[in-house]
């Protein structure tokens, strides 16, 4: 009983910490602490005639740029949803615990790699294979029947919060057999990071201060990573290309985790190892189907399983390792593409058989490219068959060996998490507990409840710069606008992105109440500028920056680069919206918090299209392919 009663006090503590206050574009934030699943309290909502007018837009200047470049990618017409975040999570299956709304490529995932997005189609009616997507809107008309607002003695009451961590073994490359005792030293590494990173967690007496999530847990722990993956990174440049594992640094704190909510959980998995003989391997089985809009595929890790390969044979390996991560993301890209098509067996027999007939010839040339100088790899056929992550529409739900996207993606999974040295020592990470799928007609999953609204409209454009000519963005530029935790990491990087038609000139980080013929709207400018050297940095915000709001200049050391801007609107009934009945999908502990919006951004336009965009803005001319 006295341990229960100091969970009370924690929760209060916790959320005292929480209820940070905020004034962003003239309204005060608020901080919301109720149950998992409560929706958002009335006073999260503000009539937009109350709310100043505060949208500056910097005058141009003579060597400015006033063009806007603007593409039509529909409103999610395909209804690829999911919740993965590959650009803020890459590899964490569900990682966003919430679900998105996807828009342009159609293959993203989790799981995908740069080279794979390149060859997906696409929604957009230029053939713009970037990514965007943001959490959906959803009307719950059970909220606030008495406007009962929140209860802090239950926040975070799915248990303590754990940090989770992108994958890293199954997304390097091939590993020279020369540096195979290099590379599983730095994954173990990586293992003792995590479990560290925990144990301060376990130990703290609130664990949700941002202060103490983002300097004590989350930013160390990046700084750490990146060094270790730095590392891995010069030591793989020695033989072969050095990979890009930047992405992979930056960890997160998550709570309410396992299939708690809307979703049914995975279940338990057993450990990973990094067996005697240098292979990864996992013994798991994901028996658990779901409801989903959109499957992906689940297919066992080819990374993972092999041994040291020879120097001579690691660029024809890496050749066919990206041909099997293509192979995926078409398979993917069928997924959403084929939907309703054929019978039940329709995704067995038109994906799922011909995705394996396509692995398994490309696992055979592996095999003999490795051979050829070096002990021909013995099995890897039996890493050809594929399941689907999620999904009621057919497939099979796993082999036992799966390890992409089977919701058990948390640092120590991959980082080494449970791994044996080549010599008898071992050391073990307890794997984290796997996340939920959406799951129903309605796609509900930890406590984001209620019908998802389809966008009337989605615009998204290219915007120049006040103060000088814009430079193209590089190929593959991965961004982030907003914080889908302002509740447990603070607030500076969250922003102010709702408003109503008709009257852009001011945006709150409050939910609006629109007046008649007028409708609720999402307005995110990205960053505007750019270090001019690095796609991603570590916490996937650091190679990027805002322009200052008066002059339009960007920092010193960055460049302009077509500011990119994304306005989603909605069709939502007036009483809807007085009743506080619409609200944002959204990470447990934020409770459908509206300053938790955000949106990301993956850039695959090509080189061609990416300079019309330039011209374009550069000209101040308005294009609108």
């Amino acid at each position: 009983m006295t341990h229960r009663v100091t969970d009370r006090r924690k929760f209060r503590l916790i959320a005292s910490l929480s209820a940070v206050a905020v004034v962003a574009a003239g309204t005060a934030t608020v901080a919301l602490a109720a149950k998992n699943g409560e929706p958002a309290p009335l006073t999260a909502f503000v009539p937009i005639e109350q709310v100043s007018k505060n949208v500056v837009e910097p005058k141009v200047g003579k060597n400015g740029a006033a063009g806007v470049f603007r593409v039509e990618c529909g409103t999610n017409e395909n209804g690829k949803f999911s919740a993965d975040n590959p650009v803020a999570q890459p590899g964490l299956k569900h990682g966003a615990q919430h679900v998105h709304d996807f828009v342009g490529n159609l293959s993203i995932s989790a799981e995908s790699t740069d080279e794979s997005l390149v060859d997906s189609e696409t929604t957009c009616r230029n053939g713009d294979r970037s990514s965007y997507f943001w959490p959906v809107v959803r009307i719950n008309t059970k909220a606030n029947p008495q406007d009962v607002g929140s209860n802090p003695d239950k926040i975070k009451e799915n248990g303590p919060g754990e940090v989770a961590c992108p994958g890293v073994a199954e997304r390097l490359p091939a590993v020279p057999q020369r540096m195979r005792d290099e590379i599983i030293r730095n994954l173990q590494q990586l293992a003792q990071q995590l479990r560290e990173a925990n144990d301060r967690v376990a130990r703290a007496q609130n664990p949700a201060d941002p202060n103490f999530v983002n300097n004590s847990v989350l930013g160390p722990l990046r700084a750490k990573r990146a060094e270790t993956l730095e590392r891995m990174a010069n030591a793989l440049s020695r033989s072969a290309r050095k990979p890009n594992l930047r992405s992979l640094a930056d960890c997160d704190l998550r709570w309410g985790h396992g299939g708690n909510g809307g979703g049914s959980g995975h279940g338990h998995s057993k450990p990973r190892k990094f067996a005697p003989d240098g292979v990864l391997q996992q013994a798991e089985q994901n028996g658990a189907e779901q409801d989903a809009a959109t499957p992906t595929t689940k297919c066992p890790s080819v990374r993972e399983a092999l041994p040291g390969v020879p120097d001579q044979a690691l660029d024809e390996v890496d050749n066919n390792l990206d041909q099997l991560d293509k192979q995926i993301a078409e398979a993917n890209q069928r997924l959403v593409t084929s939907k309703g098509q054929g019978g039940a067996n329709f995704i067995d027999n038109a994906i799922l058989g011909p995705l394996k007939d396509k692995r398994a010839a490309t696992l055979d040339r592996i095999a003999i490219a490795i051979g050829r100088n070096g002990e021909k790899p013995q099995g890897l056929e039996r890493l050809a068959k594929c399941g689907l992550n999620e999904g009621e529409e057919g497939g099979n739900a796993g082999n036992g060996e799966n390890n992409n996207g089977n919701g058990n993606n948390n640092g120590g999974n991959n980082n080494g998490g449970t791994t044996t040295n080549p010599a008898p020592t071992t050391t073990t990470v307890a794997p984290a507990p796997p996340l939920a799928a959406p799951t129903g007609k309605n796609l509900e999953l930890v406590g984001n409840n209620g019908k998802i609204v389809r966008p009337a409209e989605v615009k998204i454009e290219y915007r120049g710069n006040a103060a000088s000519k814009v430079t193209g963005m590089p190929k593959f530029l991965k961004m982030v606008v907003g914080d889908a935790k302002p509740t447990s990491r603070g607030p500076a990087n969250a922003r102010a992105t709702w408003t109503c038609s008709g009257f852009e000139d001011r945006l709150s980080d409050k939910y609006v109440v629109c007046p008649n013929g007028s409708k609720v709207m999402r307005v995110h400018d990205f960053a505007g500028c750019w270090d001019g050297q690095n796609a991603d940095s570590a916490n996937h915000r650091d190679h990027v920056r805002f322009a200052d709001k008066q002059s339009g200049a960007c920092p010193q050391g960055f460049k302009a680069i077509p500011q990119l801007r994304i306005s989603i609107s909605y069709n939502i009934a007036r009483d809807v919206q007085q009743k506080g009945q619409y609200q944002l999908d959204a990470f447990p502990e934020e409770n459908h918090n509206p300053f938790s919006d955000h949106n990301d951004f993956a850039n695959v336009n090509s080189d061609q299209t990416m300079a019309k965009i330039v011209k374009c803005v550069n000209d101040g001319r308005k294009c609108r392919e």
